[in-house]
């Protein structure tokens, strides 16, 4: 039976620059920046749902490792070219050098092999989504480049249970893969039309709550939090564009050995929460705090309660 036809749209605007991790939502810690992205001989993936902004942060780190190698590893002028290689799926999204697109003749994984003869410092892959470029990808990461890409699956912890899955080794999982990041975007409160007010002693429970189960204490000391109103500015939505909440893994020895030993992402979980790992929700939550974004929102994108 004919059911008629199907369109789908992704509108892109049009020249808009690499935003700052920060703006974007980023932990404000420079240590944590530090500790996370730039890591020779390894892999970085960036793991969340379709839509939540996985390629955006992509191109903002990028350009943080960019400027690091000119201003401090290579002291070279700004004006000088560094090789790098960026493989963007389907489309290419952002404006950037050296990018290669792919199409219905090419693919990531035959992309990356000619990548690799061009002598590149940073390789930048869309998206792994078979073994192929997965283990491509790890070689990569092996043999001296730094490698960033993305990945569907829930969490930062999950990457490996999505590697694993993919038929990567756990070998080459805890050699190569040094960060995992996750992300999840909300909706930004209006700074036209929001109303302050004081927390209701439901949501100060609810957040209370969250903190002690995920070892965080929250300080809701003299804080206010705000309701959504509407006005022309924000469409009457109550909301103005969009932040991320992050979630960061840094496999350190620990991490590494665990995976080795083919323990499951719960016992991984275990370990991670004793380091500087604290899950996405308790990140939202402090965007909450902070008046970008309200406690219902962060409810219907992550349900707390």
């Amino acid at each position: 039976m004919y059911t008629g036809e199907k369109i789908v749209l992704r509108l892109l605007k049009k020249n808009k620059g690499i935003e700052d991790i920060f703006d974007l939502g980023f932990p404000k810690d420079e240590e944590i920046l530090k500790n996370s992205f730039d890591k020779r001989n390894s892999i970085t993936v960036i793991a969340a749902p379709t839509g939540e902004g996985k390629t955006t942060t992509l191109y903002s780190i990028r350009s943080i490792i960019e400027d690091s190698m000119r201003d401090v590893m290579y002291e070279v002028p700004s004006n000088s070219k560094i090789t790098k290689c960026i493989i963007t799926k389907d489309v290419v999204e952002k404006k950037a050098k050296a990018q290669i697109e792919i199409d219905e003749n090419t693919s990531f994984a035959s992309s990356l092999r000619t990548v690799l003869r061009q002598d590149p410092d940073i390789i930048l892959v869309g998206e792994i989504r078979d073994l192929e470029t997965a283990e491509i990808a790890m070689q990569s990461g092996q043999t001296g480049h730094y490698v960033l890409s993305t990945i569907h699956t829930i969490d930062a912890i999950e990457v490996v249970t999505r590697l694993r899955k993919m038929g990567i080794s756990n070998y080459d999982i805890a050699s190569t893969l040094a960060t995992s990041v996750s992300q999840r975007l909300v909706r930004r409160i209006c700074p036209y039309c929001s109303k302050e007010r004081d927390y209701t002693e439901e949501e100060k429970k609810i957040i209370t709550e969250i903190g002690e189960k995920n070892n965080t204490k929250f300080d809701l000391t003299k804080k206010k939090t705000f309701d959504t109103c509407g006005c022309e500015k924000c469409n009457y939505t109550g909301f103005l564009g969009r932040i991320a909440a992050f979630e960061v893994l840094n496999l350190d020895d620990e991490i590494k050995q665990a995976i080795m030993e083919e323990k499951s992402t719960i016992e991984i979980r275990k370990i991670a929460m004793t380091k500087n790992y604290r899950p996405l929700v308790v990140d939202a939550i402090k965007k909450v705090i902070e008046g970008y974004t309200t406690l219902k929102e962060v409810n219907n994108k992550l349900a707390l309660y």
